[in-house]
């Protein structure tokens, strides 16, 4: 296995991060553990909800998802259609606000440390990228 794919399996490290290596090697070790990845370009969010529809797709949310902060940390807490031994979620083109406004973003980057942290205590890394 690959020093990519190790590190992916390192519940300690899980976390959201910039990331600094290429989209395809990230792939390629999800893909090499199992990992459900999923990704959204969110390039065009200009708001709240289009940042919540970008994320709802690309985690092929169920139908009960409610488009509000609640059921983003909700769904990203659950998974259950999705059972793997770990979760990638990358967001391409979001630049350093994902095209949020400041306080939207705060809530968000909030929501992926406290999910990350979920997950963390029942023994499966969750990994946030921004690229």
């Amino acid at each position: 296995m690959d020093d990519l794919a190790l590190r992916l399996q390192n519940i300690k490290e899980a976390g959201a991060y910039r990331l600094n290596c290429n989209m395809d090697a990230l792939r390629a070790a999800a893909a090499q553990t199992g990992f459900a990845l999923f990704e959204a370009d969110v390039a065009a969010v200009q708001s709240k909800g289009e940042f919540l529809a970008a994320i709802a797709q690309a985690i092929h949310a169920p139908e009960w998802f409610g488009h509000n902060w609640d059921a983003l940390a909700d769904a990203l807490g659950d998974f259950s259609w999705q059972p793997a031994p770990g979760y990638v979620l990358l967001l391409h083109n979001g630049g350093e606000t994902l095209g949020l406004s400041a306080a939207d973003h705060t809530i968000a980057t909030g929501i992926f440390a406290d999910t990350v942290n979920f997950w963390k205590s029942q023994g499966k890394p969750l990994w946030v990228f921004f690229c």
